[in-house]
């Protein structure tokens, strides 16, 4: 079995203190993130786009499995429990942004 090689959890960290490490996102569309685990809890706040898709691992630890595709609303955010092991994919027809702040314990 090969070794599986994981990504960042988004595109660019803009912020990080003892705290927090805040993300930006962006995916163009029909782009896909590299395959990510989310080791901390953290707030995802949609910014722009139409549509996006979690496509979940097999052994994903998370809160959701399979694929989870939702339609984005702006200022929509989410809390989002660790453990999920996944790629997003831009599933809409607009260019994908979000925010994606993680909470160290």
């Amino acid at each position: 079995m090969t070794e599986r090689t994981l990504g960042d959890v988004a595109t660019k960290v803009l912020f990080e203190n003892d705290r927090v490490r805040v993300w930006e996102m962006r995916l163009e569309p029909g782009e896909s993130s590299p395959v990510h685990r989310h080791d901390l809890d953290y707030l995802l706040v949609q910014i722009e786009g139409d549509r996006i898709k979690g496509v979940f691992e097999p052994d994903s630890a998370g809160e959701y499995s399979g694929e989870v595709e939702a339609e984005v609303v702006p200022g929509n955010t989410l809390f989002i429990s660790k453990g999920g092991i996944e790629t997003a994919v831009n599933s809409g027809t607009k260019p994908y942004y979000e925010i994606l702040i993680e909470l160290k314990d």
